[in-house]
């Protein structure tokens, strides 16, 4: 069977002020482009459907559209919920969508949905495990010993095997939303101090395919059949640098999974510039960029640029931020103590503060008008 992999969509986010819910819904296009290409039967969304636990409405009608065409193409989906949804609304309507062939995990109560298919290899089974917390496994088993992620997890995976949902003899797939040790995260991200949320991989062992979502990097962890698909788009700063893609996997007879990637492009990309005002502002410097995409700008300038932000945005006009990365806010310098003070001169002061403040000593020009304000003053 051919599966086609996403995951964390965050449908309905927002970036620095600009919804990107047009990004979203071009994407998602792209995606089913990509389905009907590579003729997957099945559709795995693992996690962080929206971006909040109460979505826009526009967030939940580009959704349904979603999901609605991937029926009308009779693809499969199998969708679970991470840690930015509320598990009860993405499983509203999950009985009915069932007759649709679109597979929606429950909220947690001790074992993941188990969907039971057949191809030509014989039985394969996916395992739907929204995200979990380790309050959540204490609840449902009434088990006091449960403290980190990874023993919840353990925990669960136990009882698939005790009661004869798991068998690892069977083409297993797992659908997750968890962080797995060894995956590299980037800044969109967010988890809990002191690696609490940590699971380790060899965990996975019984899973022919492991279709992961929470890490917005694609990768692989450990083996190759364990992926992170990534966000479809950059959704900070800290990804300007990655490559979005969807993951195409391939599960034949027992033992036998082919991965792939096919790369996103965006309708509009995360750009970070860095440089003077008088250079980001050339012709021949932008001329053959898309203006359109949103940009971080950070200028070196030494001195501040007047109405630099609206300025910008004139070449820019989907500029997000601008900062500054000079001499002065590079370094941060600390005042002598007081006894050392009070043996010092106006000037000395003066020189100080405006070392302090812009971490470059004054000119002599300055040097001298200083001296003739300080004098008059005094």
């Amino acid at each position: 069977m051919r599966f086609l992999h996403i995951a964390d969509l965050h449908l309905g986010k927002q970036l620095m002020g600009y919804s990107l819910l047009e990004d979203q819904a071009y994407i998602l296009k792209e995606i089913l482009e990509i389905a009907g290409k590579e003729e997957a039967e099945g559709i795995l969304i693992a996690g962080d459907i929206y971006d909040k636990a109460v979505p826009p409405a526009e967030a939940v009608a580009l959704l349904d559209t979603f999901l609605t065409q991937l029926t009308k193409e009779n693809r499969k989906v199998f969708l679970i919920s991470g840690n930015h949804d509320n598990a009860q609304r993405v499983s509203f309507g999950r009985s009915v969508m069932q007759k649709a062939e679109v597979y929606i995990s429950p909220v947690f109560s001790g074992l993941p949905e188990k969907i039971v298919m057949e191809d030509r290899w014989g039985k394969l089974n996916v395992f739907l495990m929204p995200y979990i917390r380790p309050a959540m496994v204490r609840a449902a088993y009434d088990r006091e010993d449960v403290h980190s992620y990874e023993d919840a997890f353990r925990l669960v995976l136990e009882h698939m095997k005790t009661e004869g949902q798991l068998l690892p003899g069977e083409r297993n797939v797992l659908l997750a939303h968890q962080f797995l040790t060894g995956a590299e995260p980037s800044e969109s991200e967010e988890f809990t101090v002191g690696g609490l949320e940590n699971i380790s991989a060899a965990l996975l062992e019984d899973f022919d395919y492991v279709a992961l979502g929470h890490i917005h990097r694609a990768q692989k962890v450990g083996r190759e059949s364990v992926r992170y698909s990534g966000t479809p788009l950059k959704y900070s700063f800290s990804e300007v640098n990655h490559k979005k893609s969807v993951t195409i996997v391939e599960v034949e007879e027992k033992g036998n999974v082919r991965v792939q990637t096919r790369d996103l492009i965006p309708l509009r990309d995360l750009v970070q510039l860095k440089g003077t005002y008088d250079e980001l502002t050339a012709a021949d410097f932008y001329k053959d960029r898309n203006r359109e995409d949103y940009y971080r700008i950070i200028l070196t300038d030494e001195e501040e640029v007047f109405q630099a932000v609206a300025k910008l945005r004139l070449i820019y006009p989907n500029l997000m931020r601008v900062e500054y990365e000079n001499l002065r806010s590079m370094e941060s310098r600390v005042l002598e103590s007081s006894e050392e003070l009070q043996k010092k001169e106006p000037m000395d002061f003066l020189e100080e503060l405006f070392l302090l403040q812009n971490n470059q000593d004054m000119t002599e020009d300055q040097v001298a008008y200083a001296r003739k304000v300080l004098e008059e003053v005094l």
